[in-house]
């Protein structure tokens, strides 16, 4: 008996030919879905981890700020990245003239801004039980959440008379050299680790005020300490 030969039409031939692309469709359609998914939900996590280092730092900020607050030497401000504590002249120099060293009457306030920025919740934060699942998050991203104490010093326009220029030859090093004072007196009262902190110094180049006046010069002979934390990788920067 012949074998019949069904006809099938172009039609039909066509779709069953192409039958396999709807299905590879349907899964490059599903692992699409799945990365954007898991990119939202990375981005996400990196989310909640930023909000909880702003949280720490808005903490911080409100504890120097309350235990500060009164000092006419001393401002406190909730910068982009962290923390900025000013050290002014208004109402007197901070420091002698052409001299690096803090006056020794200063010490006592250098002192507690240290007690005070050792016990702040940024840098506590590894010794607090409460952040042990954000630590721990941290580590599966192998970061981990860095610490510095940036001070930066800053001179009114008047420059150095010839006979203080023995040692410094302008206000930049001058600036520089009281911002590295403040660096190791604040390391020596606080007991914080020195790898910790940074000196720099801009002179007269980054006023706050008008040099024009007596009052401006004392806001701008100043030094700012800035409480800095952001994320890093665990094998290097």
């Amino acid at each position: 008996m012949p074998r019949t030969v069904q006809k099938v039409s172009f039609t039909e031939a066509k779709a069953k030919s192409t039958a396999w692309a709807t299905t590879y469709g349907d899964m490059v359609t599903l692992l699409l879905t799945f990365f954007i998914m898991l990119l939202v939900i990375m981005n996400d996590a990196e989310k909640h981890i930023d909000r909880i280092i702003n949280m720490l730092l808005d903490q911080t900020y409100s504890e120097l700020n309350d235990q500060l607050k009164g000092n006419s030497y001393v401002s406190v401000d909730r910068v982009t990245k962290g923390v900025k504590i000013t050290m002014a002249s208004v109402g007197g120099d901070l420091f002698r003239s052409g001299k690096e060293e803090l006056k020794p009457t200063f010490h006592p306030l250098i002192g507690q801004i240290g007690f005070i920025v050792k016990m702040s919740p940024i840098v506590g934060v590894h010794n607090d039980s409460t952040y042990k699942n954000f630590l721990e998050a941290l580590e599966k991203r192998n970061k981990e959440l860095a610490i510095e104490i940036r001070c930066e010093g800053h001179t009114d326009n008047v420059p150095l008379p010839e006979r203080l220029q023995t040692k410094f030859k302008d206000n930049w090093e001058l600036s520089s050299a009281r911002a590295l004072n403040i660096v190791k007196l604040l390391s020596n009262f606080a007991g914080i680790e020195e790898d910790k902190f940074s000196a720099l110094g801009y002179g007269e180049f980054r006023p706050v005020d008008t040099n024009d006046t007596a009052e401006g010069k004392a806001k701008n002979r100043r030094v700012d300490i800035y409480l800095d934390a952001y994320l890093v990788d665990k094998n290097g920067q």
